[in-house]
């Protein structure tokens, strides 16, 4: 493969506290059989493939293109909740969506002035950027006001969103971060009877199992310090004085137990105790032997006469709040940072007030991935550090395509829990000089990711336009769209045309861009051989197939309606022509006799044959730089 400039970068959420934080929570028992199935007789149903469309709520209607680094919302805009028109989501649904993760809703910290509403100012000194970080939750029982046309209605603009998205045939996903929470938490919108985080604690102790959260005791919080950083660029703010009245202080989101973080901590936050003591050990009921098998309903049936500790009813409470109002789903947070207990206990009451809840889990650490399927309950993991950061490797000219059949072989018994995307908001863009370098040469990472399992595949917003990410928005700087930031999307713009919503002023490339992700996104949609089986085909062809360039990977998947073969050319250089060979194994399992056979792209609709030849099969084919050929038997 050809290479191309590497930089290297840090993580927002660096995997090292991750890897800490798993040692602490860590468990003996990976469960590796799936859950049984009912005796009960069995109505056919065939699924389908999901596709996410993740945006970032306040970027996503954003019209202004000053981007001036530091910006306020006078200065660079921001987007609203009405933005999200029924036109856009109509849009967003042709692209070939069927869920949009609103991210950045829940009230977070903001450095603007909403005190006429009742909401105090937050402090620069503990905020990252001027827009905040959206996983600094300051009030789960309400949304962020900077969303809302009339701040004041916020939570209503919210609710008509979530009706409208349904409308448009669409489901909402939102986060919840239950790991950590903004240092200045206050609910100005709980329900009755609801008591705030840490309003119960037992601060004269590092831990008790009930406080939410854990203390240094005798200490008072001291806000951390750089010769490299300071809050809003240095600007004058009469809240930036270096202080923040905390005592005792409290544990940081990352798991950091000094008074005075480092500048690198997650500083902004605090960590939330969930029954896990200062020695890694655990304070609460366990789930017996075999439970890796039973389903939520055998789960929520075993906590329900359990004493558990108070954050985990407090964030089980969160969740069907946000459930009863019509959220379809979540997305956690580091959720490997919290124990699978408490997932079971969280996703088992979820899934019984609402059996088709969508739960997306960010988990990093592969040998954890069973644990939080099966004990945990979770819908999706994050495939990032097997599939993502192979493919990464891939288009970077570090590895060859080879490595992505034992990838998906050694993860056939959960594939369809490992949730693929390729752009996101703590990732470097695709399109990116840092990643592929141009949303072209990402077309093949994208069939891929897309077609090479069952699970749903997620698309950020403006990844269908190549957007990548070269805005500096003051906290956040390039390669990423800043999520701390006021700042307009410039390729997501032009496709949005001052809110026409129909692309009309993308250029060619990104029209044709977009085209190719509505084309590939839809038939994923209604493909029945991307829920069946996968093979790989790369090792025969790789061994034996004269003019099988380095960049191109080959594989097939069918069901018993569908059969597909798939070749991807990650080269963005070279044409390969050659004579792809399907196993003999492949074509006797697809019962297929000697002969020939028209097969057709799903993608452009160019037309080849299959040769069947005393049980083996060959097709002759010419693969066009970055070019995917999905052709259907």
């Amino acid at each position: 493969m050809e290479p191309i400039v590497s930089l290297n970068y840090t993580m927002k959420r660096s995997l090292t506290f991750a890897l800490l934080m798993s040692c602490i929570l860590a468990n003996t028992t990976v469960a590796q059989k799936k859950t049984t199935m009912s005796a009960k007789p069995k109505v056919t149903i065939t699924p389908k493939k999901d596709v996410v469309y993740q945006v970032f709520t306040r970027l996503f209607g954003n019209k202004n293109t000053t981007n001036k680094p530091w910006g306020t919302i006078e200065e660079n805009g921001v987007g609203k909740f009405n933005d999200f028109t029924d036109k856009a989501l109509q849009e967003i649904k042709k692209l070939g969506v069927t869920y949009v993760w609103y991210t950045g809703v829940p009230h977070h910290d903001v450095i603007r002035d909403y005190t006429k509403y009742g909401i105090s100012n937050d402090d620069p000194d503990v905020v990252k950027g001027r827009a905040g970080s959206p996983y600094a939750v300051k009030d789960y029982y309400n949304v962020n006001p900077d969303l809302a046309t009339n701040p004041a209605n916020r939570l209503v603009e919210f609710e008509a969103l979530i009706a409208r998205t349904h409308k448009n045939g669409l489901k909402v996903i939102i986060d919840i971060v239950p790991n950590h929470i903004a240092r200045n938490y206050k609910s100005l919108s709980k329900p009755k009877g609801v008591r705030d985080f840490g309003a119960d604690d037992d601060t004269s102790v590092e831990y008790a199992r009930n406080n939410n959260f854990y203390y240094i005791p005798g200490k008072a919080f001291e806000v951390p310090t750089s010769d490299s950083y300071k809050p809003l660029n240095g600007e004058q703010n009469p809240l930036i004085d270096g202080k923040f009245s905390e005592f005792p202080a409290k544990w940081t989101g990352n798991g950091s137990r000094q008074a005075k973080p480092d500048i690198n901590d997650w500083y902004e936050t605090v960590k939330v105790n969930y029954g896990i003591k200062p020695d890694g050990s655990k304070d609460f009921p366990e789930l017996p032997a075999g439970y890796d098998t039973k389903s939520y309903k055998e789960h929520y049936a075993y906590w329900k006469d359990k004493d558990v500790p108070s954050s985990w009813k407090k964030f089980r409470d969160i969740a069907l709040y946000w459930s009863a109002k019509g959220v379809d789903g979540f997305r956690y947070d580091m959720a490997e940072m919290v124990p699978y207990e408490f997932w079971s206990y969280m996703n088992s009451a979820i899934k019984t007030k609402n059996s088709k809840a969508f739960i997306i889990a960010e988990v990093y650490n592969p040998k954890e991935y069973r644990n939080y399927i099966h004990l945990g309950k979770m819908d999706y993991l994050y495939d990032k550090v097997e599939t993502y950061d192979y493919l990464k490797d891939i288009i970077q000219g570090k590895k060859r395509p080879d490595g992505l059949s034992d990838i998906q072989n050694n993860m056939a018994d959960i594939e369809h829990h490992m949730l693929h995307f390729l752009d996101n908001h703590d990732e470097q863009r695709m399109a990116s000089p840092e990643f592929a370098g141009s949303p072209e040469k990402g077309k093949p990472l994208m069939v891929v990711s897309t077609t090479i399992n069952s699970a749903p595949t997620m698309v950020y917003f403006g990844q269908e336009v190549g957007e990548a990410g070269d805005v500096n928005g003051g906290f956040g700087t390039r390669s990423r769209t800043s999520i701390f930031d006021y700042v307009g999307v410039p390729n997501h713009q032009r496709w949005m045309n001052g809110g026409k919503f129909d692309g009309g002023q993308l250029s060619d490339s990104e029209k044709d861009l977009r085209d190719f992700y509505k084309r590939l996104l839809n038939f994923s949609l209604k493909s029945d051989a991307l829920m069946g089986k996968f093979q790989e085909i790369q090792t025969l062809n790789r061994n034996e197939t004269v003019g099988y360039d380095a960049g191109i990977y080959a594989y097939v998947r069918w069901s018993a309606k569908e059969k597909l073969i798939i070749v991807v050319n990650f080269s963005w250089l070279k044409t390969s022509d050659f004579q792809l060979k399907i196993p003999v194994d492949v074509i006797k399992t697809w019962k297929i006799a000697d002969g020939l056979y028209d097969v057709k792209d799903q993608l452009y609709g160019g037309k080849a044959q299959l040769k069947v030849t005393d049980g083996k099969g060959t097709i002759q084919l010419t693969v066009k730089p970055s070019e995917s050929l999905i052709f259907k038997l």
